[in-house]
């Protein structure tokens, strides 16, 4: 096991398996829906909530991990299987719901489900309502290489890359995160964070996941009528900036933050501890 993966657990509940984890101290807990290619054994921007005296609870989603599809295959029917683990857990009420990348719909969903439950919600780079990916050629090539038949194969080529040239490797990766030129990402990256990256990067897999992700689900944003922090950066290719400005408009009350980050991953970005005081404070807040 890497620096990167943590230890989890798989609940058996009554609407399937969900693999999961818990960590952290005190009294309040952040659930992280995270992003495509991810589970919930990789961590990624939770030192804004660890740091703040939050625990977070970080269920793989369906098809990702230990999380088979079949325990839930829409965004609304996981938030109901997250709602039902935080009661499993004694978890009666929830600080936030984090959405990271295509982990945003299911954060939406849920605090538009479950209102008693979630008192804010946090978007991060997060796919809106809006056809995603916003391309015919992008969706059928996601299809192609990420289907479920094909994709231990295409990350197995991806830890090659990596371990043979992982400057090369990056670069390519960048390619689809960012609008800008993928020489200006590296270059705007340490070396300690482009290792990291690099190291994320191999641990990815998509599972049946990702291309469930990519199915069109009702637009509930309207609904969600708890306090929301979108984040998002305008140079974003993965997720173009119009799903931020999407989410903002449709949840009464939403706070759009921008990032200057080169791209989706926010986290590497110089103002990213900027934006971790803000969330702090946004979960602080009244």
């Amino acid at each position: 096991m890497t620096a990167l993966e943590r230890e989890t657990i798989t609940a058996r509940l009554a609407t399937g398996a969900v693999e999961y984890r818990l960590e952290g101290e005190g009294p309040e807990t952040v659930v992280i829906f995270h992003g495509g290619h991810m589970r919930a054994t990789l961590a990624l921007g939770e030192e804004a909530f660890t740091t703040s005296g939050h625990r977070v609870l970080v269920p793989s989603r369906p098809g990702y991990g230990r999380t088979p599809l079949a325990t839930a295959t829409t965004p609304a029917a996981f938030a109901d299987v997250v709602a039902q683990l935080c009661h499993t857990l004694g978890i009666e009420r929830v600080a936030a719901v984090v959405g990271i990348s295509a982990g945003g719909r299911t954060a939406a969903t849920m605090a538009a489900r479950h209102p008693h439950l979630v008192r804010r919600v946090i978007l991060q780079s997060a796919v809106g309502f809006l056809p995603w990916p916003g391309d015919r050629r992008t969706r059928l090539a996601g299809r192609l290489v990420f289907n479920a038949r094909v994709e231990a194969a295409s990350w197995a080529a991806v830890r090659l890359l990596m371990r043979a040239a992982p400057r090369a490797g990056l670069r390519l990766l960048l390619r689809d995160l960012s609008t800008r030129p993928a020489g200006q990402v590296m270059a705007g990256l340490s070396e300690h964070d482009q290792a990291e990256l690099a190291a994320l990067f191999t641990l990815m897999r998509s599972g049946a996941g990702f291309v469930n992700d990519m199915l069109p689900v009702p637009d509930c944003a309207g609904q969600v009528t708890q306090p929301t922090l979108v984040i998002a950066s305008r140079t974003d290719r993965s997720v173009p900036f119009a799903h931020a400005e999407s989410l903002t408009a449709a949840i009464p009350g939403a706070e759009l933050l921008e990032s200057r980050a080169d791209g989706h991953m926010i986290w590497f970005a110089p103002d990213y501890p900027a934006i971790a005081t803000r969330i702090r404070a946004f979960l602080a807040a009244g």
